[in-house]
């Protein structure tokens, strides 16, 4: 793996594993598409720092099983918005 591939890596890792945000707001902060992101988390992590995966893991999948609640927030504040409320 490239070093600047790694660093990137532990880049996104760290700053997930502070903020516990999403793929998606991870990616724009950084700048990347999601998918990169997600197949930095999800694949090279893990060859690059064990711990550091575990962690993070812990919060993609906390935010993969909430993801359902937020889009119906969304979706609320959408509807509330347009009719004025």
């Amino acid at each position: 793996m490239k070093a600047y591939i790694e660093e990137r890596t532990l880049q996104v890792a760290n700053y997930v594993a502070e903020t516990h945000d999403t793929i998606r707001t991870t990616a724009k902060n950084f700048n990347l598409s999601k998918s990169t992101v997600h197949y930095d988390l999800s694949n090279r992590l893990k060859k690059v720092d064990k711990n550091l995966y575990g962690k993070v893991k812990k919060i993609l999948d906390n935010n993969f099983a909430e993801k359902h609640i937020r889009g119906g927030e969304s979706t609320k504040r959408k509807y509330e918005k347009e009719m004025g409320l």
